[in-house]
């Protein structure tokens, strides 16, 4: 599966994600090839780009909790806008607590991980989707950390209304691809004013600009190279920080090409003066990472399949070499302390196409064998 610009794409292509319109009806089905029509559908929504599957990919497995998540962000986001939209214009909002109890209903308890699939955007709503997909997380990492119920609502609503500062900012600020210094000073003015909104709007829940301004904080100490760790933060903007940046690092942008869920991880794992370990623990606990079936590349160079996951430590499962077949168990680290995943495989190259019951038997297998070493 490959990201591919609007400006870039070409007829024939297939699609790897669906496309529905505002009220959540299917327009276009994974696997439809691309039409000039088709084409220029895409760009009059004004998606900065589409995923698309390589000549020789398979369709990817979608579960009906997958085909779910992406109606439910499809049909969320237009009331967010709306909500949005209206704190600017009246300051004051109407739904936006309903709103977050409805995302904290469908994605607040879950008993298993979700596999994040992220949205479409357009220069147009990508605040709008962006706020949506941290309000998500940041409800799945709240209900693994055990946090309060009024804790997990604020938590919820900070994220919906965190970044409204940008749509402050001038548009065509906004929608470039890169900024300079003095544009990215209007952005961050625009950002303390968005916070100024926040506590007008919230002036009875102050805990909701408390959670924005410290999450700001926290993401701005990689700028700033301020001791984050030495200033006092409640959990819920902890929480929001790690889901922003898995986000925003995850999702496609003007600014840059989306990375990978295993890159992202990386970067919060590499920092963790910046980034709360129990936060980032629950991100974990709460997406797929490196679920069976994903094809991986090694700091070899070589390439794997994913057939066990390692719940302990997520970078480490057990992997299927293509080269020979051998399978080897990353988590024995004083056998393969040298060898670690680098990434997801970018590209189709040697990558099998997995028989999932095949996968099951291989898993039982692998189990097996381990109880016979051990005992």
């Amino acid at each position: 599966m490959l990201f591919v610009r609007s400006e870039d794409l070409k007829t024939g292509m297939r699609l790897a994600r669906p496309i529905y319109n505002k009220n959540g009806v299917l327009l276009y089905e994974r696997n439809s090839k691309l039409t000039r029509q088709g084409i220029e559908s895409i760009k009059n929504f004004g998606l900065i780009g589409i995923f698309i599957l390589e000549p020789a990919e398979p369709v990817p497995p979608m579960t009906q909790a997958d085909i779910e998540f992406e109606r439910f962000q499809t049909m969320c986001v237009f009331s967010i806008q709306e909500e949005l939209d209206r704190i600017l214009q009246t300051r004051r909002t109407a739904r936006m607590l309903a709103i977050a109890s409805e995302i904290i209903k469908n994605y607040g308890h879950l008993d298993k991980k979700l596999n994040f699939i992220q949205n479409l955007r357009s220069k147009e709503d990508y605040i709008y989707k962006h706020s949506l997909n941290v309000a998500i997380l940041c409800a799945m990492m709240t209900h693994v950390l055990n946090m309060r119920v009024d804790e997990q609502l604020e938590t919820v609503q900070a994220a919906l209304v965190h970044d409204i500062g940008k749509l402050m900012a001038p548009g065509n600020i906004i929608e470039k691809k890169e900024w300079t210094d003095e544009e990215w000073a209007q952005v961050r003015a625009a950002e303390t004013a968005g916070l100024d909104l926040i506590d007008s709007v919230y002036s009875s829940s102050p805990n909701i600009k408390r959670i924005c301004a410290q999450a700001r904080k926290v993401l701005g100490s990689m700028r700033t190279g301020e001791d984050i760790l030495a200033v006092k933060m409640v959990n819920g903007a902890k929480v929001l920080a790690v889901a922003e940046q898995f986000d925003t690092m995850t999702a496609m942008q003007t600014m840059q090409e989306p990375v990978s869920e295993i890159a992202a991880l990386k970067h919060l794992l590499e920092y963790p003066q910046i980034y709360e370990d129990k936060a980032v623990d629950a991100l974990i606990k709460s997406v797929n990472i490196l679920a069976p079936g994903v094809s991986v590349e090694l700091n070899t160079g070589e390439k794997a399949l994913v057939i066990t996951a390692n719940e302990q430590n997520v970078l480490r499962p057990v992997i299927l070499m293509f080269q020979d077949n051998s399978v080897i168990d990353l988590s024995d680290e004083r056998m393969y302390g040298d060898l670690e995943i680098k990434d997801i495989m970018k590209t189709m190259d040697n990558r099998y196409v997995m028989d999932m019951d095949l996968l099951k038997r291989t898993q039982a297998e692998t189990r097996k064998g381990r109880e016979t070493l051990q005992s």
